[in-house]
């Protein structure tokens, strides 16, 4: 078992750089990550064709560098979620979570009692069943995180909720959808969408939770931090690739 380096980060007041695999299902992607030095990497599986046992071999990689590795789940159920922790990532990023009610639902599938209801398998997470198994259960609870994506505009309504919510660690933005949720798709710098951002930072100010945004550059970055968000999403590795072949084709 291994404690979080995101919520051991966080809760000193450190900000964290994590990083994104959304189109390349390999190990070795967040292998690289790990050399580098991200605190964490975000793990894509609601938009990716990635399987099951590829992103458990990516967790696998980010453990083997004292890596986090967050999953942003497909919403397919309760073992959507179980599945992933039990492979040993160290949370879940969940989309779309529309308020105060769809918050408890998702701590109850992912801690174990007396928070939850999460099934006591048990696999890679629990060191494959070489430790004490009370032990584990109280690590798992403690150290899981759990981040939930603002990204519908009844989640903006009910983010004070959301953030009041026990179990609940990080609250991210999700401005594209969120533009789309309030009718000026595209539009992330539109006032409703800026808005929006006041009020999860606020409500996360309010409650003691982390907070964080997609950045682009430094400069988004540092607006950020400034602002109280800790969490710093950088670009995926498509991203990466696209910059860095268009610009290898344009030198040569």
């Amino acid at each position: 078992m291994r404690p979080s380096i995101v919520r051991e980060k966080l809760s000193r007041g450190d900000y964290i750089v994590m990083g994104q695999s959304w189109i390349i299902p390999h190990w070795k992607v967040v292998d690289i990550m790990g050399h580098i030095g991200f605190d964490a990497v975000w793990i894509e599986h609601e938009h990716s064709d990635f399987t099951h046992g590829e992103i458990a071999q990516m967790i696998l990689a980010a453990r083997a560098h004292n890596m986090d590795s967050l999953v942003r789940i497909a919403r397919t159920g309760y073992t959507g979620t179980l599945k992933i922790l039990e492979s040993g990532a160290t949370g879940i990023i969940v989309p779309h979570c529309m308020g105060a009610a769809d918050a408890e639902s998702i701590v109850r599938d992912a801690k174990y009692g007396p928070a939850g209801f999460r099934g006591s398998g048990g696999s890679t997470d629990a060191d494959y069943g070489t430790v004490d198994r009370q032990a584990y259960f109280e690590h798992a609870n403690r150290e899981t995180l759990i981040a939930v994506i603002i990204e519908d505009k009844e989640a903006v309504d009910e983010v004070d909720e959301i953030a009041a919510t026990e179990g609940i660690d990080i609250i991210l933005m999700g401005p594209g959808d969120l533009s789309q949720s309030y009718g000026v798709i595209g539009q992330l710098n539109h006032e409703l969408v800026l808005k929006a951002t006041d009020a999860v930072a606020e409500a996360c100010a309010r409650h003691n939770k982390w907070w964080g945004t997609p950045v682009g550059s430094r400069d988004e970055a540092a607006d950020m931090l400034k602002r109280g968000g800790l969490v710093v999403q950088c670009p995926s590795e498509q991203s990466v690739l696209v910059e860095g072949f268009a610009k290898m084709k344009a030198e040569f």
